[in-house]
């Protein structure tokens, strides 16, 4: 049942024919944010610090797993995360534009 809740929340988070209000917008805009946020600090915080001595167990490209994610892991995530919150915004305003031209 939860991964039936975890379904249903990225498809109504997602839906581009669903038409929000702007209170729904910023919700949806501040969910996105610390979804994001936590996911960098997982990324660059949890990889780089405090697993690296677990990762180090690993290299890639020569270099130790957990040095790799506190040099340069947490810049690449950053910038996916990036892109990945650009794509969500692009969405979100395709919804709150629908309702603006309705009520026009």
């Amino acid at each position: 049942q939860r991964q039936m809740c975890i379904r249903d929340s990225y498809n109504n988070f997602f839906k581009t024919n669903k038409i929000m209000s702007p209170q729904d917008y910023w919700k949806a805009n501040l969910k996105l944010l610390a979804i994001l946020l936590f996911i960098w600090f997982v990324i660059s915080f949890g990889f780089g610090i405090i697993l690296s001595d677990f990762l180090d167990r690993f290299s890639l490209g020569g270099f130790k797993l957990g040095f790799w994610f506190a040099q340069q892991g947490s810049i690449y995530g950053f910038v996916f995360l990036i892109f990945v919150y650009v794509f969500a915004m692009h969405r979100l305003e395709k919804k709150i534009n629908k309702k603006e031209e309705e009520n026009e």
